[in-house]
C-alpha cells in the first residue's frame, strides 16, 4: 500500500516476514503513531492476532502462515504452532485455511519461509483481481459506503472491500467513499480513513448510526463490505453493523456488495447460522481508549461480528468475478 512516512512516499505491507521475525505495521497504534510490532516466537504471533495488533481476515492468515513458517524455522513442533494459533480469534475462515495449509505443506517437506511467501503473495494477488472486478461496478461520480477496515491493512496489500475504490480511483474515476466510524474499536474512523488519506481518495468519516440516514436522502450509491466467513448458502460473516447497513440499503434499493478472495470462503458450513461469532472484552465498549464512557455500574455485550444472510447481498465479489449469493457453490474447487 502506499504509505507516506516523514514526506516520504512508500509502498509497504500490513505484514511481512524478515529475518525470521514476523513484522507488522501496529493498527492499535494508527492514525496517531506509525510503529512497527515484531513477533519472535509463536506466543508474540499468537498475541498479535488475538490483541489485534494484525485484523481483517486475509492479513491473520498471512500472519499465521508466517508463524507457521518461523515455527518451523526455530524447530519447533508444527501441530503445537498450529494449536497455540489456531485458538486466537474464532471467526475468521482464512486463519485456519492458511493453518492447514501450512501445516500440510511443512509436513510434505516443503520448505516453510517459500510457502509462507507464496501463500502471501497469492492472497495479496487475488485481491488486486477483486479490485479489477469491483472497480467495474463503479461508476464515475459514485459516492460508496463501507464498513470497517477491510483495505491493505487487513490483507496485506489492496483490501477486500477497498481494493474496487483503489482500482476505481486510480482509474480516473471520481468516486466518494463514505466511512462508517465502526464501534466499538472505530476500525473506520482509523483505519480506512487513514488509507483514504493515504490514497488520496475523498472521504467523510461518519457515525455507524448515520448511514440509514444519507442513503434515505439518495447521497449513498451503493455499499462494498469485506467478509471475515462466507458459507455454502451466501450467507457473510462481517464486522458487528454490517447486517444492518444490508437491510436498511435493501429497504432503500441500494446494491450491497462483498468482497472476499476464495480463501474466506468455508463450504464446510451451510448456513451462516453455524458460524461462530467471536465475543470481545466489554471494556471495548465501556472505554474508549483509555477514557471510560460509561457509569461504572454499567455492563457491556461486546458482539464483534454479526451474520449478514444472502437475501441482502447483491452479489459478492472475488478474484473469479462477481457472484450472486445463490451461485457461491460454483467456487468450491
Amino acid at each position: 500500500m502506499r504509505i507516506e512516512l516523514n514526506g516520504e512516499r512508500r509502498d509497504l505491507r500490513a505484514v511481512w516476514f524478515e529475518d525470521g521475525i514476523v513484522k507488522l505495521i501496529d493498527q492499535r497504534k494508527l492514525p496517531a503513531k506509525f510503529e512497527i510490532f515484531e513477533a519472535k516466537t509463536t506466543e508474540e504471533v499468537a498475541y498479535a492476532i488475538k490483541d489485534m495488533v494484525v485484523r481483517g481476515a486475509p492479513a491473520i492468515g498471512i500472519t499465521a502462515a508466517y508463524g507457521m513458517a518461523q515455527a518451523a524455522l526455530q524447530g519447533r513442533d508444527i501441530d503445537d504452532a498450529f494449536e497455540i494459533l489456531r485458538k486466537t480469534r474464532p471467526t475468521a475462515h482464512d486463519l485456519f485455511f492458511a493453518l492447514e495449509l501450512m501445516r500440510d505443506s511443512i509436513k510434505r517437506g516443503a520448505e516453510p519461509t517459500t510457502t509462507a511467501e507464496k501463500y502471501a503473495n497469492d492472497i495479496i494477488g487475488r485481491c488486486e483481481k477483486i479490485g479489477e472486478h469491483g472497480a467495474a461496478l463503479i461508476k464515475d461520480g459514485y459516492r460508496i459506503l463501507t464498513h470497517c477496515n477491510a483495505g491493505a491493512l487487513a490483507v496485506g496489500d489492496w483490501g477486500t472491500a477497498t481494493a474496487p475504490l483503489r482500482k476505481a480511483h486510480r482509474d480516473g474515476k471520481k468516486i466518494f467513499v463514505w466511512v462508517d466510524e465502526t464501534r466499538p474499536r472505530l476500525q473506520g474512523a482509523r483505519l480506512t480513513a487513514w488509507e483514504m488519506v493515504q490514497e488520496g481518495i475523498e472521504h467523510a468519516i461518519i457515525a455507524d448510526n448515520a448511514a440509514g440516514y444519507f442513503m434515505r436522502k439518495g447521497e449513498i450509491d451503493m455499499v462494498i463490505v469485506g467478509a471475515d466467513r462466507i458459507t455454502s448458502n451466501g450467507d457473510v460473516a462481517n464486522k458487528i453493523g454490517t447486517y444492518e447497513k444490508a437491510v436498511v440499503a435493501k429497504e432503500n434499493g441500494i446494491p450491497f456488495y462483498v468482497a472476499a478472495p476464495i480463501s474466506t470462503f468455508d463450504f464446510s458450513l451451510n448456513s451462516g447460522d453455524d458460524i461462530p461469532i467471536e465475543e470481545r472484552s466489554e471494556e471495548e465498549v465501556l472505554f474508549c481508549r483509555e477514557c471510560r464512557i460509561s457509569p461504572k455500574e454499567s455492563r457491556a455485550r461486546n458482539p464483534a461480528f454479526d451474520v449478514t444472510p444472502a437475501k441482502y447481498i447483491t452479489g459478492i465479489i472475488t478474484e473469479l468475478g462477481v457472484f450472486k449469493p445463490e451461485e457461491v457453490w460454483k467456487l468450491k474447487k
